[in-house]
């Protein structure tokens, strides 16, 4: 079983970082703000400000300010600033022999994808959830009280409305995923995320439908598709067509490959690149329930 860091307390120190684009301190002031009113303490780590083109720095001190993080024994959550591009590029720069010790809570979602999969390999649970760049966003409430509920260790528990394509049933298992585009990228890494017997997540951005299928494609045929125990499906925010049309939403895609396997299936779930993108814990035992009355997920 993953290893479940420390929950926060008031007074706790926790870092802001970002390990892929660049964001500046006025971005993130709003949840240093919502951060501070929680209790805690805020230190806006080294890439903050940092910028080398697109990124927060070059990778040199993307990797250089999360490690000091990870390290730094005061710190006891870290959160990512935001998504775009990066983090990949210094996942192997990282030692988590120190973060192992002293585990702490590892927070974000998209690019983040990257970091979530890299630690639930080390066998080490983190949240995938709402980013500091988001943190006041509108109708992003919920989204971001269930972080808090996630860090703080309080209960957090997930509803999604019936969907026509959903396939009832219920599942137990380690909750494992993310973006789709990462989770296909780091396959066959030291980042890869094996999905027999546990309930996958996924949600994408601004991708072309013709990809969305090239993508389950590469699932199915590498088997990540085959065993798992269930499947949520978040949101697929703004997706392409070309000019000729693909003939399939992003959904049908899913279903195409899904409808192959018994597995339960929820569509429409609420994570991914919209304001109701609740925090879930990766690695955590979750049971899910999908019935007329829609999809229910809870930790076991």
């Amino acid at each position: 079983m993953p290893t479940t860091p420390p929950a926060l307390r008031a007074g706790d120190q926790v870092a802001i970082v970002s390990t892929a684009r660049k964001v500046s301190a006025e971005e993130v002031a709003a949840a240093v703000d919502i951060l501070t009113g929680w209790g805690l303490t805020v230190v806006l780590g080294e890439s903050i400000t940092a910028e080398h083109h697109q990124f927060a720095g070059s990778d040199a001190l993307r990797a250089r300010d999360f490690q000091h993080q990870l390290d730094a024994p005061e710190i006891r959550a870290v959160l990512c600033a935001r998504g775009g591009y990066g983090t990949t590029r210094i996942i192997d720069r990282l030692d988590f022999s120190g973060f192992a010790r002293q585990p702490k809570w590892i927070a974000g979602f998209s690019d983040i994808t990257t970091l979530n999969c890299h630690l639930l390999a080390l066998g080490h649970e983190s949240i995938h959830g709402v980013m500091p760049l988001l943190f006041n966003q509108t109708g992003g409430e919920a989204a971001l009280e269930s972080l808090r509920r996630a860090l703080f260790g309080e209960l957090v528990e997930y509803a999604a409305p019936p969907h026509a394509l959903n396939r009832p049933g219920s599942a137990t298992g380690e909750l494992v995923g993310g973006n789709l585009s990462l989770l296909q990228n780091l396959t066959g890494t030291a980042s890869d995320c094996p999905t027999t017997g546990r309930i996958l997540f996924l949600e994408d951005i601004d991708e072309y439908l013709y990809n969305i299928d090239r993508m389950l494609v590469h699932l199915d045929r590498t088997g990540k598709l085959r065993d798992l125990a269930g499947l949520l499906v978040g949101h697929f925010t703004d997706p392409h067509d070309n000019a000729v049309p693909f003939g399939q939403t992003a959904y049908e895609i899913i279903d195409t490959y899904a409808r192959q396997y018994d597995f339960p299936v929820a569509y429409h779930f609420p994570v991914g690149h919209e304001p109701q993108n609740m925090a879930l814990m990766c690695g955590r035992v979750a049971r899910m329930v999908v019935d007329a009355a829609g999809t229910r997920v809870e930790y076991a």
